[in-house]
């Protein structure tokens, strides 16, 4: 039957993977505030090479992105997932290891070869029904959200007292936890798409990439992560010499994003609400545009630059926790992990962009100057949203379903998509259920053949 809210199973996929992306993005996170004020001491030391270190695992995991999501497609998500969580915390070893600036470059490029966002959003997909996929990867966004609050805080606090070298174990500890937590809880799907349309290839990719409505999020993606990353090369320094020592950073920091967080919720309910995401999506962005404008006119004002924190964590928060669901709407059914790489490709290549841009332009034109040259592009991505549109809405319905092993439930998987109307068919062997994605051609006493009960 139909189903407003999350079902049990869903609210377990939605809190444990948000609890594997978010320790994930933490142990990325925690350098971005504290790198250009606590690594002063490395060979080699500069605003540029900071801006490169902050964001070189996005160079990897730009390039990663896309073949891993392919083969997450054909391989099944948890693999990819777990591989890529033990090169993230090889990667942070080699970090902590480092006495160079260089050595830290590799360490997190290294990092970055962990390019598991894509498999991770897939499997969150995978095991969603379409009208509740929304509020699910809002969880996982909202995580990481807090994740990144969080790092705000234990970041400057575990570099005052451990260093760079403590911050850095301290992101292998995460890693192995987050390999735990997919072990243990993250629930094993069986999901087939009609015609066995399930692993990319080069045509389809290309399609993914031109598609008018793909291209606008994955370029807003790449926009709002160069975005952040190019602030946070610049705000610590632009904050210290606003008079705000870097122990203290923590204390503007958190609470910010805090509040923030709770600004951010009414912008959520109100678009679900009143299905009106374009709206919602400009909204944010001029609030990200204010709060950038206020950093580049009052860069020496410490009261301006800690409401523009608020305001610009405000309208992040929003965008990132909205964009994946879209994407897993707009793209081609059954090829998520596709769809996924690209659009996780376009975030990273947005931080390894962002931080050689911050870097650079810091060196040029000082924080005022970075903090412009993020408006302008926070300028083009408005503009791009005027196209944008609303995503078609399908049925969803969950059915029980009387399945013994894995054959059994990848065969009812099978039958269940060959029927008229499916789009697609998820069966969870875990909760013995069944997830179909259907349109207005769906006849459901078909379905009840095939399952023979319905929830």
């Amino acid at each position: 039957m139909a189903s407003n809210g999350l079902s049990g199973m869903e609210k377990k996929v939605a809190f444990s993977l948000a609890g594997v992306f978010g320790l994930r993005m933490m142990g990325l996170f925690m350098i971005m505030p504290v790198f250009a004020l606590y690594g002063q001491h490395l060979e080699g030391f500069s605003p540029l090479w900071v801006g490169i270190a902050i964001g070189a695992y996005g160079l990897t995991q730009a390039f990663l992105q896309i073949p891993m999501g392919i083969l997450s497609d054909k391989y099944g998500r948890k693999p990819i997932i777990l591989g890529g969580l033990v090169l993230f915390a090889i990667g942070s070893l080699i970090a902590a290891s480092s006495d160079h600036i260089y050595g830290v470059v590799f360490g997190r490029a290294v990092q970055g070869m962990g390019a598991i966002a894509a498999a991770v959003l897939a499997l969150a997909a995978d095991l969603t029904r379409d009208e509740q996929r929304t509020k699910v990867m809002a969880i996982i966004g909202m995580c990481i959200g807090f994740s990144f609050a969080l790092s705000l805080l234990v970041g400057p606090i575990v570099a005052q007292y451990l260093g760079l070298t403590g911050l850095f174990l301290l992101t292998a500890v995460l890693a192995v936890l987050g390999m735990l937590i997919v072990q243990f809880f993250v629930p094993n799907p069986i999901s087939q798409a009609p015609k066995g349309d399930t692993v990319a290839t080069p045509t389809k990719l290309k399609r993914m990439l031109l598609d008018p409505q793909l291209f606008r999020l994955d370029a807003g993606i790449f926009i709002l992560h160069l975005v952040l990353t190019a602030v946070f090369v610049a705000l610590p320094l632009d904050l210290v010499d606003a008079g705000l020592a870097k122990e203290e950073h923590w204390m503007l920091y958190f609470p910010a994003f805090v509040g923030a967080f709770f600004l951010m919720v009414p912008l959520i309910i109100i678009g679900v609400k009143r299905n009106n995401t374009k709206t919602m999506f400009q909204i944010s962005l001029m609030i990200m545009m204010l709060s950038l404008g206020m950093m580049g006119f009052y860069a020496n004002n410490i009261w301006v630059l800690s409401a523009a924190v608020v305001l610009f964590f405000t309208g992040f928060n929003y965008l990132e926790a909205s964009l994946p669901s879209l994407i897993a709407k707009f793209c081609p059914v059954g090829d998520k992990g596709s769809a996924m790489g690209v659009y996780s490709t376009s975030q990273f290549l947005g931080a390894f962009c962002g931080g050689m841009l911050g870097g650079g332009a810091y060196q040029l034109v000082g924080a005022s100057g970075v903090f412009f040259v993020a408006l302008g592009l926070m300028c083009v991505w408005l503009l791009l949203t005027i196209g944008m549109q609303k995503p078609v809405l399908l049925k969803s319905y969950t059915l029980e379903a009387t399945i013994k092993d894995k054959s059994e439930a990848q065969n009812m998987a099978s039958k269940l998509s060959q029927l008229i109307g499916v789009v697609e068919a998820i069966v969870v062997l875990e909760e013995k259920v069944a997830y179909l994605k259907v349109d207005d051609k769906f006849n459901l006493s078909e379905a009840r053949a095939v399952l023979g009960s319905v929830n």
